[in-house]
């Protein structure tokens, strides 16, 4: 028999949950399941490891039928990045537990290592990170960000956290919003892009709004604008989580991202394979008990209305000196909310506008004066 410390090295920090008076006479993997949000497939990974379930300090069989008060303790056995090297690397972190990193990620910083692309990622320097720290995990990120898309990105340390939250984005209860300045003003101010979304035929890397595409949908609302430069700043929702979608759809309805080498009008450049090989998201958006967060929308505009739109003229000298400015995609991922996995609490977490950002804010605000 193990002792206690040894299974603290062998296994994560238990998920614990009291039974309650209306759970008596529950299958134990009915608890597990509908009460702490654990999928079937974990529960058969969990329940062949000598503690990976638990009740009342005791082994057993998720058949067996619980009463009020008893305590259900999950542990899942500790991970390893093995496949990913550490690497010194400096990055911001807006909240750890023993559960999630919330990391305010740098523009230019690629999220995992791709084909060629091994070092100098942030899945290289988190797991540096853990290992300076003297703890074991396995870098799992809950959604990705653009390599030139800096922001708020949630990693989970355990494949429970992870699996409850990509079940949360699943069913629209994963709130993330965006903040882009844009060449031209948007019309209507404030509306819902909708635009199936694929690959492009003639560009596999490049995404386009096409009908046979996947469906998807963008909240827009103008922030502010900036007539003189003929620019703003726009706030966005993701409905659906494609690749690439906030860029694709901006571009489509006549307003590209400032900055913006593949969906713009800055000069094209090869990017980087971590561009072409981002993996789609799932599904996010609020729940009903969080619709105050979602954006007012005064129009929709819909993919067979947006196909008439004129391409705009030849880009200006302004348009590239705002550009060059940018010197990336104007793109930050300012604010991510979703219920804790092991705590239960709605929990949202913000990132601040990053320097490069704030002086292409501060370069539109002079602008105008």
């Amino acid at each position: 028999m193990k002792s206690e410390e040894e299974v603290q090295k062998m296994y994560y920090e238990p998920i614990v949950y009291r039974i309650e008076s209306q759970d008596e006479g529950m299958l134990l993997k009915t608890i597990l399941n509908r009460r702490m949000g654990i999928s079937r497939k974990l529960t058969s990974r969990i329940k062949l490891t000598e503690h990976g379930v638990k009740l009342n300090g005791e082994r057993v069989y998720v058949d067996y039928k619980v009463r009020a008060g008893d305590i259900v303790e999950v542990r899942m056995e500790r991970e390893s990045s093995d496949d990913i090297l550490p690497q010194p690397l400096d990055f911001d972190i807006i909240y750890e537990d023993e559960h999630l990193l919330i990391i305010n990620k740098k523009a230019g910083i690629i999220v995992h290592p791709t084909h060629g692309h091994y070092t100098d990622t942030l899945a290289n320097g988190v797991v540096y990170y853990w290992q300076q720290k003297g703890e074991q995990f396995r870098f799992r990120p809950v959604h990705r960000l653009d390599q030139d898309t800096s922001g708020v990105l949630a990693v989970a340390k355990n494949p429970y956290v992870h699996q409850h939250i990509s079940e949360q984005m699943i069913q629209d209860q994963v709130f993330k919003s965006y903040l882009a300045y844009v060449h031209h003003l948007p019309q209507p101010a404030s509306g819902r892009i909708e635009g199936a979304i694929d690959r492009d035929p003639d560009q596999p890397h490049l995404r386009i709004v096409t009908p046979n595409g996947y469906y998807a949908a963008t909240r827009y609302k103008v922030v502010e604008e900036f007539t003189g430069q003929d620019a703003a700043l726009v706030s966005l929702q993701l409905e659906t989580g494609r690749t690439h979608q906030i860029r694709v759809h901006m571009k489509h309805i006549g307003c590209p991202l400032i900055g913006d080498k593949m969906y713009g009008y800055a000069d094209p450049v090869s990017a980087s394979l971590s561009e072409f090989e981002e993996v789609a998201e799932f599904k996010s958006g609020d729940t009903a008990d969080q619709k105050t967060h979602h954006l007012p929308v005064t129009g929709v505009l819909r993919s067979d209305q947006i196909s008439q739109i004129k391409e705009p003229d030849a880009p200006s000298e302004a348009i590239h000196r705002l550009d060059e400015l940018a010197g990336r995609q104007a793109l930050h991922a300012y604010e991510l909310g979703f219920v804790h996995p092991a705590t239960g609490e709605y929990m949202t977490f913000q990132a601040p506008l990053p320097e490069d950002l704030a002086l292409l804010d501060a370069s539109l605000r002079g602008d105008q004066q």
